[in-house]
């Protein structure tokens, strides 16, 4: 849910069932950083692991829950998960889970979202904010072409 919605991590252990609307492919973030509300995507490989989920582990009111199915998982254990299954699958980049949200608005402006898009789903007030997310590839900055070379007849 972290890199498919770019959430934060305290924004996903906070999910309830009724944020997640799959007719329209959305996940609401309520009470977001900045107590924001907003609306991001909901991935549809996100989807179908979450419909396995909900039937094994019957999610009460938090859709990942701690010891207690009323109360959230806690951010830390949520972190401790991350880094078990980073380690599992050995992979070495990134550091924390908040690297997978900075993974998130990279790869949506690599597939060509307008970057005042990508403010808005990973909820941020202030463009400069997001442009630190935005990690271009070298190889990417190759295929760019100079609007010099797109004009005609030059």
């Amino acid at each position: 849910m972290t890199y498919g919605s770019g959430l934060r991590v305290s924004e996903v252990v906070r999910l309830k069932m009724n944020h997640i609307d799959a007719k329209r492919k959305l996940v609401r973030v309520e009470q977001g950083k900045g107590r924001k509300d907003r609306y991001t995507l909901l991935s549809l490989k996100a989807l179908e692991v979450l419909r396995i989920y909900c039937r094994s582990e019957r999610p009460a009111s938090y859709l990942f829950f701690g010891r207690n199915k009323a109360e959230p998982m806690p951010i830390n254990t949520a972190q401790k998960i991350f880094r078990a299954t980073k380690k599992a699958a050995g992979i070495d980049k990134g550091r924390g889970i908040h690297s997978l949200r900075h993974c998130f608005a990279t790869h949506l402006l690599e597939q060509g979202t307008d970057v005042y898009v990508i403010k808005r789903l990973i909820g941020h007030r202030s463009i400069q904010t997001t442009i630190t997310y935005l990690h271009q590839l070298p190889q990417r900055m190759a295929e760019i072409k100079s609007p010099l070379d797109t004009l005609p007849g030059i």
